[in-house]
């Protein structure tokens, strides 16, 4: 039976997931710019409450982002870090997909509309419909002015607003939704979700391809002076 990891320090949240004989085990926290010193203690943490060592995981799942620049660089250091020691595969999942699975996980939403705040007045925005339990991407992932955020196209039904991003720029994004959580982080219990599906499918990619996903090219990029 496979046994996987899962992390997350994407955003505010910081997040761990096992899975293990079918069993999950989990440990979350919204700890801001304590993603470095507390993201090893919970994986130890999983690992001891499921009684097994690093060498029993066959694969190591993370979030690849959208997010923070900082903690979307620990993620990928300390998945590279494992998996290289390990000499297991990763898999990279989608931020604002994991978002959109523990809106289904917690809410029961099968259509999502995901908006994380991405500042400098932007947000990190994609939408994603349920497809036999996995929240699969509708369209493009992008980051954009708020007001340039949309459905995709011939989208019909309720549509579920999740993410940092409602709450942040609540008067400026005008898609129509039925219902909200503008508080909802990304969760490694939903990273792990996503990654079985993506295991079973033969996904995997070897550790030195892992690399962070920003959307926007500037961030990574230092700016020219004149």
């Amino acid at each position: 039976m496979t046994t996987l990891l899962a992390l997350d320090t994407a955003t505010e949240a910081c997040s761990v997931a096992l899975l293990h004989n079918g069993q999950v085990f989990s440990r979350y926290a919204v700890i801001p710019r304590l993603h470095a010193q507390q993201i090893l203690p919970m994986i130890n943490d999983v690992l001891a409450e499921a009684g097994i060592a690093k060498t029993a995981l066959d694969a190591i799942a993370f979030g690849r982002g959208p997010g923070a620049f900082t903690g979307l660089r620990i993620a990928v250091g300390v998945v590279q870090g494992l998996a290289f020691a390990l000499d297991i595969p990763v898999l990279p999942v989608s931020n604002l997909a994991a978002i959109a699975q523990r809106a289904y996980r917690e809410q029961g939403a099968q259509q999502v509309a995901v908006a994380i705040d991405a500042r400098m007045d932007e947000v990190y925005w994609g939408c994603y419909r349920l497809v036999e339990g996995e929240m699969c991407l509708q369209g493009i992932e992008a980051v954009l002015p708020p007001e340039q955020a949309q459905l995709p196209r011939q989208a019909e039904g309720a549509w579920f607003a999740a993410g940092t991003g409602w709450q942040a720029y609540a008067q400026r994004l005008v898609v129509s939704t039925h219902a909200q959580d503008p508080h909802l982080l990304p969760h490694a219990e939903d990273v792990l979700t996503l990654a079985q599906g993506m295991w079973q499918r033969g996904e995997a990619i070897a550790a030195q391809a892992a690399q962070p996903i920003y959307l926007r090219d500037q961030v990574a990029t230092p700016k020219h002076t004149q």
